[in-house]
């Protein structure tokens, strides 16, 4: 039997004197897409990070394919789109430099793009429609050009395994339906998605299975069943919840 895509095992994270994960514990299969709820400073990040083997924790373990996320990351098998707010929009590289940074791992110690670096770039730039964009500066692109240009990293990088953070904030209509027609075209291929999303009238259409987050995972199974009212609150609290079913 092959090990799930993505374990995390009672993983526990301090910033300082902040708990930012307490005792967390999951498994996605691979072929899947999973929707990562919770409020802002439910561990989101911290979780996606955790996962990337970018924070260590204090306390358990995290395994992809099996493997430590360290081991993984050498491997190229693992993209990770961060939020905006974690990326330098100023420096000065093109979209399709952008892209290629996900052959690097490919490339030896050179780094020098072989033929096949530069076909794998091309078809993810047309799977995310941008190849009209690859030569513009980076922080040129708008909100949603910036997300479809990080999921063509990891399509050119042949990444199983996607961790997406908040792919959606600020996103035009276009990018959405084009960046969750990717996600789901990528699973059905065979990859392992985890995407966190605050968009929850959109969840049901976009993955197979929802994670609620509060620190530690309270609830993991089907969107609808995650997504039904007193689940929520668990996370989100009823006055939140209430606010957010009279708009």
């Amino acid at each position: 039997m092959s090990a799930p895509a993505i374990l995390v095992d009672d993983v526990t994270v301090h910033y300082g004197e902040v708990l930012a994960l307490n005792g967390a514990s999951l498994t996605l299969e691979r072929g899947r897409v999973c929707g990562l709820v919770g409020m802002n400073g439910s561990g989101k990040s911290t979780l996606f990070k955790t996962i990337m083997g970018m924070v260590r924790p204090d306390r358990g373990s995290v395994l992809i394919n099996g493997q430590s996320p360290a081991r993984v990351r050498k491997t190229g098998t693992v993209g990770y789109v961060p939020q905006s707010e974690d990326v330098d929009w100023g420096f000065p590289l093109s979209v399709r430099d952008v892209v290629m940074t996900g052959r690097y791992g490919k490339m030896g110690l050179t780094r020098r793009p072989r033929a096949e670096d530069h076909r794998a770039v091309d078809h993810a730039l047309e799977r995310v429609e941008l190849t009209e964009y690859a030569d513009r500066q980076i922080g040129q692109l708008s909100g949603g050009q910036k997300k479809r240009t990080f999921v063509a990293r990891g399509i050119a990088q042949g990444a199983t395994t996607l961790l997406l953070d908040e792919p959606f904030a600020g996103v035009d209509k276009r990018s959405e339906a084009t960046i969750t027609r990717l996600l789901r075209e990528l699973a059905d291929e065979g990859a392992t998605v985890l995407v966190s999303t605050h968009d929850l009238h959109a969840l049901p259409s976009l993955a197979d299975e929802a994670i609620l987050l509060m620190r530690r995972v309270l609830m993991h199974g089907p969107p609808e069943e995650v997504l039904r009212p007193e689940n929520l609150a668990m996370a989100f609290g009823l006055d939140v919840l209430d606010r957010s079913e009279t708009k």
